[in-house]
């Protein structure tokens, strides 16, 4: 089959790879749907040593089963392999399992190639009016559903407002999650104009410049969705008396947190990482409801073109907060 190979920093190269053997209770899925994340830019700029070269990445992915028990289904993939039998899968925070594994991370390569092998349990099958182009959203946004799943149980109910830090998929999927989720006050802070622009227009967001933000504005939650050492002050001053930080992005590893403030107001600070499979279910579910949207925002490029696309958002030059790639 044919695959985009990261093969060093700022390196891709589209090229033939063997195709992928399903073990026991796997599926072979034709991948005709995979997203661009920011852990895949991540890795490309050589910025991650999770993943290191040469690999096939890519975790977004949606495409047709071609084996198992549900062969000739259109599915969404939950990229994230667990054992079902640790106390944290147990508990419910399959998340959190002790061997987890997600595809685009060594043993699993991941989906930016033709083929993809995944446990048939991490396959959500599609409604016929739902396109393998939104069902590719399905990962990204349930990050967002994760995280404001956990900071809303901190907060409890309430007519609560939001701070969304980025205006990338993870950013746009934690505010549509917020929305689906009761609160629907959000505000979103993104840096780049045209991507404002494009959200405000498109997406039906209320966003501002980064300095167009009232410093003494306060929220009951905030969202980090980048995860740089600038966005996490802001989600420090920000953050109002008892209020919640929930932070996606891994962008910088250390930095930014004003702890004291923290401290002496009593904010919660919550690491999230990626979704539980209940989460990734629900989420999904939420998509096909239509509560998150026409899940229109995305830009699609050929996966044999995925260098340049790759080269785009390194530059700057990507309005839309997702690029699908197609293989």
């Amino acid at each position: 089959m044919k695959a985009l190979v990261y093969t060093g920093p700022e390196a891709l190269e589209y090229r033939e790879v063997a195709d992928p053997v399903p073990q026991d209770g796997e599926a072979l899925i034709r991948v005709e749907s995979v997203g661009i994340c920011g852990s895949d830019m991540h890795a490309y700029l050589g910025h991650d040593e999770r993943r290191p070269a040469p690999l096939v990445l890519g975790h977004e992915a949606a495409g047709v089963a071609l084996s198992g028990a549900m062969t000739g289904a259109r599915v969404t993939v939950n990229p994230l392999v667990t054992c079902g039998t640790c106390p944290a899968c147990r508990a419910g925070r399959d998340n959190l399992c002790s061997t987890r594994q997600i595809i685009s991370m060594p043993p699993r390569e991941g989906a930016f190639a033709g083929l993809l092998a995944m446990p048939e349990r991490n396959l959500v099958p599609l409604p016929d009016h739902v396109t393998t182009h939104q069902a590719a959203l399905a990962e990204p946004i349930a990050c967002g559903w994760h995280a404001v799943r956990l900071g809303r149980a901190v907060l409890g109910d309430g007519p609560h407002r939001a701070l969304v830090l980025g205006g990338g998929a993870i950013g746009l999927g934690a505010a549509l999650s917020l929305g689906a989720q009761g609160i629907r006050d959000v505000t979103m802070v993104e840096p780049h104009a045209a991507r404002r622009a494009f959200l405000d227009l498109r997406c039906d967001q209320k966003t501002l410049a980064p300095d167009a933000l009232d410093p003494a504005e306060q929220f009951d939650i905030v969202v980090d969705g980048v995860g740089y050492e600038a966005t996490r002050a802001q989600a420090s001053a920000h953050a109002r008396p008892g209020g919640v930080i929930v932070h996606i992005g891994l962008g910088q590893s250390t930095g930014g947190l004003d702890i004291r403030r923290m401290t002496l107001q009593e904010i919660t600070f919550i690491g999230t990482y990626t979704y539980t499979a209940q989460d990734f279910r629900d989420c999904a579910q939420a998509m096909f409801e239509g509560r998150l949207g026409a899940l229109d925002w995305v830009e699609e490029r050929a996966l044999s073109e995925g260098a340049g696309a790759f080269a785009d958002i390194r530059g700057g030059r990507v309005t839309s907060p997702k690029i699908i790639l197609v293989p």
